[in-house]
């Protein structure tokens, strides 16, 4: 089993205490350092370079989704990933962070057996984007008005594929590798070959990122379907 090394950032000593205690009595996890504010988690990221950063929106100075923004910027830091940890359920909160480059988005009252299998899927480089999520996120969009694509995403999907679409465009719905290959009646293995391309077509670092090139750059609308009208049903997300 692979070990993930954890930087645990909030302003609350108490709670960095208890999820230290939790984080290194755990098969494959360890805690490489705490941090009291936004500021201190982007300087000992850039000290220890740490697998994984579990980072409170809402501390004092720099919050959260800015340190995470300028943790994931930073080439030095580039492959640290952010999960997101936090008391409010709002939607502004789980749009900048992912916006921000973070890969999961938790909230406090998460089990304790929950937050740690989070850590380890987010250690592994997959993105922790649950349907509840997704659905946030769907709902955020709806609020926006359109928006100009941005000239590097149009440049990205100008070079996806029909096939490699109609694959974002269920990862935009939240499906996973496995209901993907089943809609599509296609192998897992197909499917994770068509997800790797996009990631590097698109410049995106995770399946969180994917969700939200599909819904900037038009490939899906709020009301969740292709403008494309030769994808299917998508009625089905989870």
């Amino acid at each position: 089993m692979s070990t993930f090394t954890v930087l645990i950032a909030d302003d609350q000593a108490l709670l960095r205490a208890g999820l230290r205690r939790l984080i290194d009595t755990a098969p494959g996890l360890t805690t490489a350092g705490e941090a009291g504010t936004g500021q201190q988690a982007v300087d000992l990221a850039r000290d220890l370079r740490p697998d994984l950063v579990l980072m409170d929106v809402r501390m004092p100075g720099l919050d959260g989704i800015r340190a995470t923004e300028l943790i994931r910027a930073d080439p030095a830091t580039a492959g640290t990933r952010v999960l997101m940890l936090t008391t409010f359920d709002l939607d502004e909160y789980v749009y900048g962070a992912l916006r921000a480059g973070a890969s999961g988005f938790l909230l406090k009252d998460t089990g304790p057996g929950d937050l740690l299998e989070a850590l380890r899927i987010v250690g592994e480089g997959q993105a922790l984007l649950a349907p509840s999520v997704t659905t946030r996120l769907i709902a955020e969009f709806a609020r926006r008005e359109p928006a100009a694509i941005p000239a590097g995403l149009a440049a990205g999907l100008a070079q996806v594929s029909g096939r490699e679409r109609e694959v974002l465009v269920l990862v935009a719905r939240g499906l996973t590798n496995p209901r993907i290959a089943e809609r599509l009646g296609i192998g897992q293995a197909t499917v994770k070959t068509h997800v790797r391309s996009l990631l590097a077509k698109l410049a995106a670092h995770d399946r969180a990122q994917l969700v939200i090139a599909a819904y900037e750059g038009g490939v899906v609308t709020a009301g969740g379907r292709a403008p494309s009208a030769a994808i299917g049903d998508l009625g089905e997300g989870g």
